[in-house]
């Protein structure tokens, strides 16, 4: 009779398990991490190579940027020399010489409007400079964000 009680399978000693075996998870996971870890400093930096030598070489220099600003009251100036509109489209001419690729640094004050920072860009894309960056500082100024 006891037999007639007993749920059929064994008891209820080999019962399945509801639960999930996170531990193959965890090791690809890892394995997968290690890898990346590894691969990636090779692909930001790229290869190490030995450069041959060469007498003719020339080190490579940089530019200086071409800096105009416009000042509070609406003034332009090349670098630190101030002047008027149509001489420094001269000068910025000039300055650039035959390199079309040379970029134009723009630097503005906050309080000029920006109509006269589109002024400028107009008047200097229309003579063929259109290597035009404009110029921001990159850290925050505290709660000046806001206005």
């Amino acid at each position: 009779m006891a037999m007639a009680n007993r749920p059929l399978g064994g008891g209820g000693l080999h019962r399945p398990l509801s639960d999930i075996n996170v531990t193959p998870l965890v090791d690809v996971m890892l394995v997968l991490l290690i890898v990346f870890m590894v691969t990636a400093p090779m692909l930001a930096t790229g290869l190490k190579v030995d450069l041959p030598q060469a007498k003719t070489s020339q080190p490579v220099n940089p530019k200086d940027p071409v800096v105009v600003s416009v000042t509070a009251e609406g003034a332009y100036a090349l670098g630190t020399q101030p002047m008027a509109l149509p001489e420094l489209i001269a000068a910025l001419r000039k300055a650039t010489g035959d390199d079309a690729t040379r970029i134009i640094q723009i630097r503005s004050d906050r309080s000029v409007t920006y109509g006269a920072v589109v002024g400028l860009i107009d008047e200097m894309a229309s003579n063929g400079l259109v290597h035009i960056a404009l110029i921001s500082d990159p850290k925050p100024r505290g709660d000046t964000a806001s206005k």
